[in-house]
């Protein structure tokens, strides 16, 4: 009965799932149904979250792995799934023919939100825990998005910067999403790179040592695209880089908002104030943390990094700030940069007063 009882708590986790027949109906059916995977993961689950409602409840932080079993299980199936999604479109649309171009580039949008809403966050998951098979899944579900850099930068930088100039995924104020995103794609590589550099240096190795893992990720991304142009060509290969692209592009939405305008304090000899509850944007919202696996209550992320996703603790808005809605819907919102401003800034200048009131200059992007 403990079984059944868990694997019914677990299932709404499997949002995800009703992905997989609606890509299907996309390649083989085209027209207006290209759409539908999007509409399920923004608009379906926005709704949803209207519906449902909040969940305040917080789960017992104490509760032993073994009774986590059903909730992780759709982190450890996803991979064959997506890859299943990315290169059965590909193949599919390649021997068809019968998809126009745009319905392809809409087809590959939607199976993006396949592999970025939904596999990067998994990967996000898996890359935190300290078992070496989740870890090398996270890795083969990056790869698949050509993001493997997204570890090292998230591990070794993210965590420990967040909050700080140093940390370019921590949106500064008033940089609308669109500048964020061309930014990180600049910044991200060579930070991860540097702070592999860095670590190996520590041990005394070269940077080209073996133990540096970009070569596995040069490696399995490289497999990633041999893989896309032998299932469809050269045309494959442009359809496996976009779906690549839409992902990566839906991540960084993500990052934008789970960090807009919040900084840490500087202290007196250049450190930082450690990471509080306060320092990333929180959503309750039932349904879309239902699809994302609690990524929205980020405060507990950071503050422990390695809980699973079903033990992550949530906050009253009296102790970390709150979203008005869900990350779909936010996302959406950041996309038309005066009406994120319009929503966002007086959340940040009242974040600010809270938190901060001592300091009447913001222009360095920091509490100092």
């Amino acid at each position: 009965m403990r079984n059944i009882a868990d694997f019914r708590n677990a299932l709404p986790f499997w949002l995800s799932l009703g992905l997989v027949p609606l890509v299907m109906i996309g390649v083989t059916q085209g027209g207006w149904t290209v759409a539908l995977m999007p509409a399920y993961a923004w608009t379906l689950t926005t709704f949803l979250d209207l519906l449902l409602g909040r969940s305040e409840e917080n789960p017992d932080p104490q509760t032993e792995e073994a009774d986590l079993f059903w909730y992780r299980v759709i982190t450890l199936i996803w991979l064959p799934l997506q890859a299943l999604i990315i290169y059965g479109s590909i193949w599919w649309i390649t021997r068809s023919g019968g998809l126009s171009v745009p319905e392809q580039v809409a087809l590959m949008f939607g199976v993006g939100v396949a592999s970025g809403t939904i596999g990067i966050v998994y990967a996000h998951e898996l890359m935190h825990q300290s078992n070496r098979v989740e870890r090398w899944l996270a890795d083969l579900l990056l790869a698949t998005v050509l993001y493997s850099h997204f570890r090292t930068e998230h591990l070794l930088v993210h965590h420990r910067y967040v909050g700080t100039p140093r940390d370019a995924v921590t949106a500064r104020y008033n940089e609308g999403f669109h500048r964020f995103f061309w930014r990180v794609l600049r910044e991200c590589p060579a930070s991860a790179w540097v702070a592999e550099k860095e670590k190996l240096a520590r041990a005394g190795r070269p940077v080209w040592h073996p133990s540096n893992p970009f070569w596995r990720y040069g490696g399995l991304q490289l497999t990633a695209l041999a893989l896309a142009w032998l299932v469809g060509g050269w045309a494959g290969l442009v359809l496996f880089l976009l779906q690549a692209f839409f992902a990566v592009w839906q991540l960084e939405l993500t990052n934008y908002i789970e960090h807009y305008g919040l900084t840490r304090r500087q202290l007196p000899g250049g450190k930082y104030e450690p990471v509080r509850p306060h320092h990333s944007w929180n959503a309750p919202h039932k349904a879309s943390n239902w699809l994302l696996i609690n990524l929205q209550r980020h405060s507990d992320h950071h503050y422990k990094p390695d809980r699973r996703f079903p033990l992550l603790q949530t906050y009253s808005a009296d102790e970390a700030p709150m979203l008005p809605m869900g990350y779909p819907a936010m996302g959406v919102l950041a996309m038309i940069p005066p009406l994120w401003r319009r929503r966002m800034n007086p959340r940040v200048r009242a974040w600010r007063r809270r938190y901060y009131p001592d300091v009447t200059d913001w222009r360095a992007g920091t509490a100092g």
